[in-house]
């Protein structure tokens, strides 16, 4: 005879529980691999995993300017925003993120040495390119992207241009492509609400770091 020693519901809510942790330990895991494809050590895997998280939090400011827009009445959504955001009212900052786009550049630098400069070079450019295209200001909220297409996209180009070495190629041209075709191209078209916009962030666009840890899991 089988049977359970607790009760259906206690081991639902016990797996309710333990879910975030399960997908923050699958997610850990999925960032350690694809790291460790880049040729990283165990030891710098570690680090830039830290890194990484504590740097998602960290905004450091670029530059300020007005904001002519007013912003809509706050209400009970405002739970919901970021924690430790500022109330601003009549500025517009543009940030960039450690966690989301430093650390993804720094990575950037350190495979270029192992990256065949013009596979890479024309790789970014096309990755750029289509990010640009694909990418749609919202307002009041930044610069939105399909998130598998920057993924997909060098991963292909990695394949096409540099078929023998593609996995730093299609990092390279995944991080840049979106950094400068989503991101940086469109900040001068950003509509002048206040609020912090974090390249990297949760305010321009979310995930670099991730796009390129997809490409190379891809490649």
């Amino acid at each position: 005879m089988f049977f359970l020693p607790f009760s259906i519901i206690l081991l639902l809510i016990l797996l309710i529980l333990l879910l975030p942790i399960f997908l923050f330990i699958i997610h850990v895991e999925i960032i350690r691999i694809a790291l460790s494809k880049l040729g990283l050590s165990p030891i710098f895997t570690f680090f830039i995993l830290l890194f990484s998280l504590i740097g998602s939090g960290i905004n450091i400011p670029i530059y300020s300017k007005e904001a002519t827009f007013i912003p809509p009445p706050k209400d009970l959504f405002f739970l919901f925003h970021p924690f430790g955001l500022p109330e601003l009212h009549d500025k517009q900052i543009i940030a960039i993120n450690v966690g989301g786009a430093i650390i993804p550049l720094l990575l950037c630098i350190y495979l270029l040495p192992k990256a065949p400069l013009l596979p890479t070079f024309f790789a970014t450019i096309i990755s750029t390119f289509i990010c640009f295209k694909l990418s749609k200001i919202i307002p009041g909220l930044g610069i939105t992207i399909p998130a598998l297409i920057p993924p997909l996209v060098s991963v292909l180009l990695a394949f096409l241009f540099s078929p023998e070495n593609k996995i730093p190629v299609a990092y390279i041209s995944g991080v840049l492509g979106v950094l400068i075709g989503a991101d940086l191209l469109n900040l001068p078209n950003l509509p002048p609400y206040p609020g912090v916009m974090s390249i990297g962030g949760a305010g321009v666009y979310d995930g670099i770091f991730l796009v390129g840890i997809i490409s190379v899991l891809l490649a």
